[in-house]
């Protein structure tokens, strides 16, 4: 009923707005709102399906991707929607604005979203501070980023500084170095540049885990524009660092799937229903490099029953959703949780 409700009468009216306008006035209103009894309002009834994944136990196997909730600021109020878990950020150590407006843009027809957003975000202290004053007790996962005025051969300092910070608040930490929108970033995926940021990384997380008593998993989020000889690469570098996690995959630079529609060739990632048969086959073919050695987290297009289901059986233990929830409202949350 109220997916019916929120696609026939809601969303055409929140669409008639700017994308940027409606999603900085959608993470006001569930920051309100999550803090105060109307959050009641938001509660959805969702099955327990506990999952044990990188020693931790999910809730159930449903998650929020990072970039919705880049500064921690709504958690309370997505926490009601029934999630088995949130991911935060990108974060990045000095707040900065990100690109220049206008850098958000739907595709329609195709269920997709293109943005050039960079990493705009208040900070990472800031970020601390909203999570600080949260009461959600769910699974939640911060993801990290670096400056775009870092240079990249300094982008590892930037990555311990977050990962230092937010090591005491975090249930597992996203190492964002996937995102099409900062200038170089994809390069760090590859060769002795990722070898190099995993080796700190990994030193870094034993330093923390022995000063704070608790381990913090690690995961790494990749990109979905790789070509086969990348992805084996990426794949030895995972297994030989013994990352706890990666996630598949982030937004693609690819427009074949929304060839000719409006705004289809602006700059920056694709995310939605375009990505999903993309974002699929990394996983596939990541699951049968790492196998059960370290569990992928699906994450592009989902925004049906069927496609969470196709993302599990290709190999990923745990899913995320973003775009599809901005299309399907709410109410996807508790349909994908309680059927796949």
């Amino acid at each position: 009923m109220f997916f019916s409700f929120y696609t026939s009468i809601i969303r055409p009216v929140l669409f008639k707005f700017d994308p940027e306008f409606i999603h900085e006035f959608t993470m006001s209103a569930l920051h309100f709102m999550g803090r105060t009894p109307l959050k009641y309002l938001l509660r959805q009834k969702v099955f327990n399906r506990p999952v044990e994944v990188m020693g931790l136990t999910f809730p159930n196997p449903v998650g929020l991707a990072a970039g919705l909730d880049k500064n921690g600021v709504a958690v309370d109020g997505l926490g009601e929607f029934g999630f088995g878990f949130i991911e935060v950020g990108t974060v990045t150590p000095v707040a900065q604005p990100g690109n220049p407006k206008k850098r958000l843009f739907r595709i329609i027809p195709a269920e997709g979203i293109i943005n050039r957003m960079g990493f705009n975000n208040d900070g990472v202290d800031a970020l601390i501070n909203n999570i600080y004053d949260t009461g959600y007790k769910g699974i939640l996962g911060i993801n990290i980023g670096k400056n775009k005025i870092t240079p990249l051969e300094r982008s590892t300092d930037d990555y311990l500084i977050c990962m230092d910070k937010v090591y005491p608040y975090a249930d597992y930490i996203t190492v964002n170095i996937s995102s099409p929108n900062t200038p170089d970033l994809r390069k760090l995926q590859y060769g002795e540049a990722f070898d190099n940021l995993l080796s700190a990384l990994k030193s870094k997380q034993a330093d923390l885990a022995a000063v704070h008593g608790r381990y913090v998993p690690l995961v790494i989020k990749i990109a979905p524009d790789v070509t086969d000889e990348e992805l084996n690469h990426i794949a030895e570098s995972l297994l030989k660092h013994k990352i706890d996690g990666v996630i598949a995959t982030n937004t693609t630079i690819s427009r074949e799937a929304v060839y000719d529609m409006p705004h289809a060739y602006e700059t920056g990632g694709l995310s939605g229903r375009p990505l999903q048969q993309k974002s699929t086959e990394v996983i596939r073919k990541l699951y049968g490099l790492l196998g059960e050695e370290i569990p992928i987290i699906g994450v592009g297009g989902i925004d049906s029953v069927s496609a969470a289901r196709e993302k599990m059986q290709a190999g990923a233990k745990l899913v995320q959703i973003y775009t599809g929830f901005i299309y399907h409202g709410p109410q996807l949350v508790s349909r994908l949780v309680n059927n796949i």
